[in-house]
């Protein structure tokens, strides 16, 4: 039985743009309202200023955290895979912060891919940031109901 009441990770997504899209705002805003009950989660946007800049910014804002890096050509994890990592970094107590990096419509450089600590792709399909990040966060939602073995996840 897992026994983690509240999140010693921290998390930053890192995003290139401010969702414009209604659907994302509101899919953004329930699931930091959600997520307050379990960990600290952080938004820090940036302006769109090509990918070597945004990589450059995001890389910048990302250190000393672990960093998670989205792209299709990274590694699918399952939920369960994602609950079991983040069940680690809690238990080791090593991991205080990390940051989930989100491109622009360009993608990351090699150089952004190159520092993650893990690069992990959400889906198959290619996914617009926006959309990216409500189902981002809705899996971390996901991850802290199944590690308080709450009836969300099922």
């Amino acid at each position: 039985m897992r026994a983690v009441l509240f999140s010693r990770v921290k998390w930053k997504l890192i995003v290139v743009g401010k969702p414009a899209l209604a659907f994302a705002k509101s899919g953004v805003e329930e699931y930091l309202k959600r997520l307050r009950r379990y960990a600290t989660v952080e938004i820090e946007t940036i302006r769109e200023s090509g990918p070597e800049e945004n990589g450059r910014r995001q890389l910048q804002l990302s250190e000393s955290c672990i960093r998670i890096v989205l792209d299709e050509r990274g590694k699918g994890l399952t939920t369960a895979d994602l609950v079991k990592k983040v069940e680690e970094w809690q238990m080791d107590g090593s991991v205080k912060r990390v940051a989930i990096l989100i491109g622009g419509a360009d993608g990351h450089t090699e150089e952004t891919r190159a520092a993650a600590d893990l690069l992990l792709k959400l889906s198959d399909f290619t996914l617009q940031h926006e959309l990216a990040l409500v189902a981002l966060l809705e899996q971390i939602y996901r991850v802290h109901t199944v590690l308080k073995s709450e009836p969300y996840h099922r």
